[in-house]
């Protein structure tokens, strides 16, 4: 499969939707009323956290 560069407003505007998903999912842990997530992985045990970071 070939890469794909983009450049200009194409480029722009990619990163932005990459940004805007990571925000969307990390903005529900935080605050006092931050709420749990689940990550689910290939193995093991599912972990659940209510940490940013570990999210992002």
């Amino acid at each position: 499969m070939a890469k794909e560069i983009l450049f200009d407003s194409e480029a722009r505007d990619a990163l932005k939707k990459g940004v805007d998903a990571l925000s969307n999912a990390v903005k529900v842990t935080l605050g006092p009323k931050g709420r749990n997530v689940v990550i689910d992985k290939k193995f093991g045990a599912p972990t659940i956290t209510k940490d940013g970071v570990t999210v992002a």
